[in-house]
């Protein structure tokens, strides 16, 4: 964890040259995934790639650089499951269908989503939606293997493992990075049992296919999840009672 700190921190100074500060955040990246420079290229090149041209349900991450991805997926007809911040008021399904048009660029903020969305249980997302067809997210550093550094909170490992425990998404799922060219590392990082490593990483300048990415088949490992995340994010709290009662 240090190394990844370290790693984090070399990052987070290259990018602060190339990021759009955050309206609630300024520049702590360790508190928000940042938008950048470029971000509309790196979005038109994962838009143009079979991952998102085959999908017709996607799980996009709340992240400041996904906000435009988001806007051209309810564009192109297709259904965006997120979160909110820190998943602490869970998973929302954005339906282009039942939103007006003039709404959906600010459907997909985070604030907007809350007023247009429809809020999920992992109940409901079980039973109502089909399977997932591609994972993307944001993140703070990741290298040309996918190996992927976030925020150091682990929200899209757990959004992976819950989505994994309840049967929507498989180790055939492709799992899709969104970053400027400053974040993509070359150094050999290793993940660990429960890191979602990206099979395709999208920059401004390059698209990196990733061969044989690690993907967790764990769920939650519920002895190393940090016990704030558990009290303060209802779905991981679902999960495990889910569990609990064997209707998993």
């Amino acid at each position: 964890m240090d190394h990844k700190g370290s790693v984090r921190e070399r990052v987070f100074q290259d990018l602060r040259q190339v990021a759009y500060p955050d309206s609630r955040f300024h520049f702590d990246f360790g508190e928000f995934i940042a938008d950048f420079q470029g971000s509309e290229q790196a979005t038109e090149r994962l838009i143009q790639h079979p991952c998102y041209q085959n999908a017709k349900c996607l799980f996009i991450t709340p992240d400041n650089c996904l906000e435009l991805l988001r806007y051209r997926a309810l564009q192109d007809g297709k259904h965006v499951l997120m979160t909110t911040y820190s998943i602490r008021r869970g998973f929302w399904l954005i339906d282009p269908a039942t939103i007006p048009k003039d709404r959906w660029l600010y459907a997909v903020t985070l604030d907007g989503m809350e007023r247009h969305a429809k809020p999920m249980t992992l109940a409901d997302i079980k039973t109502q939606l089909p399977l997932l067809d591609c994972m993307i997210t944001g993140t703070g550093a990741i290298n040309e293997a996918g190996v992927r550094f976030g925020k150091g909170h682990g929200f899209f490992d757990a959004e992976w493992g819950m989505l994994y425990r309840i049967g929507k998404i498989t180790t055939a799922t492709p799992s899709a990075a969104v970053v400027h060219d400053c974040q993509v590392l070359t150094e050999t990082l290793y993940p660990e049992v429960f890191d979602t490593v990206a099979d395709v990483i999208f920059t401004p300048t390059r698209t990196i296919e990733v061969v044989n990415a690690h993907k967790p088949t764990c769920g939650i490992v519920w002895e190393l999840l940090d016990a704030h995340m558990f009290e303060t994010i209802p779905p991981l709290q679902e999960l495990k009672a889910m569990e609990a009662d064997l209707s998993l």
